[in-house]
């Protein structure tokens, strides 16, 4: 890997948690890495590639879960490898830990579980940095308890911003919480995609509000967030996982751009 882990998350240059909400198949993550890592090498962004291997959290019983934990997780690794980037996935429970850290560099937290001790200390005891999604339903403050949990091993923590619930159908996002949060932890990330998911609904399955993405991203790099999380795919409407709050692969490009430009006039 060409830069350190400290460099990419720790340092003055912006970066960008980017991939496909799951992995679905064997060539759709590869070819989503190859051409984010070009763009964000374009501008001059550090680039992480992300990939459930496994979809716990599911709306209906009948969603995709997944192409199994053994495959998917030996894309990711393939991915770190061929490309040189790190890579990260989320996990649920204290056993996925040290089997998913064997692939990848940063343990992600979902928000629904970052209030999970038993989680938190498991991820933190393999050594690798973890990323702490901040709960629908938790205040910025409170994400200073979930850092110290992570801090009793180590002090390698992000935390993601991913909006709140203010209603049964929709998140609001309030950018108060990027200042916040980065008293607590060494970087906070902006997850421009699940903040505007719009869970809850009645057919079972999420839904989303892809076209405030650029808002949402371009807003969090002008107060000053460290990272960007956007899940991206090159025909979200037939992913198998978030497709409805997925940015087309091709917006990308034009997304970065901008959010270039914003970053270099703040700096």
């Amino acid at each position: 890997m060409k830069d350190s882990m400290s460099d990419i998350l720790f340092g003055d240059q912006l970066f960008l948690i980017s991939g496909p909400c799951a992995i679905e198949d064997s060539e759709t993550p590869m070819l989503i890495a190859r051409k984010v890592k070009d763009l964000c090498d374009k501008y001059g962004i550090h680039y992480i590639f992300k990939g459930s291997y496994r979809k716990a959290n599911r709306s209906a019983l009948n969603s995709f879960t997944g192409i199994g934990d053994k495959e998917a997780l030996a894309i990711l690794g393939e991915i770190r490898d061929e490309l040189c980037i790190p890579v990260t996935t989320d996990i649920h429970t204290e056993q996925e830990a040290a089997k998913a850290a064997e692939y990848v560099d940063i343990l992600q937290i979902p928000a629904f579980l970052c209030r999970q001790t038993s989680l938190l200390l498991a991820a933190a005891e393999t050594g690798k940095i973890v990323n702490i999604k901040k709960g629908q339903f938790m205040s910025a403050e409170s994400m200073k308890f979930a850092v110290e949990k992570v801090n009793s091993k180590h002090d390698n923590v992000l935390l993601t911003e991913r909006g709140t619930s203010f209603g049964y159908q929709d998140l609001v996002v309030d950018y108060r919480s990027i200042p916040i949060m980065q008293a607590y932890a060494k970087a906070v990330v902006m997850d421009c995609t699940h903040s505007l998911q719009q869970p809850n609904q009645s057919s079972g399955v999420t839904g989303g509000n892809p076209e405030m993405i650029s808002t949402i991203a371009r807003a969090a790099v002008a107060v000053g967030v460290d990272g960007l999380f956007i899940e991206t795919h090159p025909d979200p409407a037939n992913a198998k996982s978030d497709g409805a709050n997925m940015l087309h692969l091709e917006k990308l490009d034009d997304l970065l751009s901008q959010i270039s430009k914003i970053r270099n006039a703040i700096a």
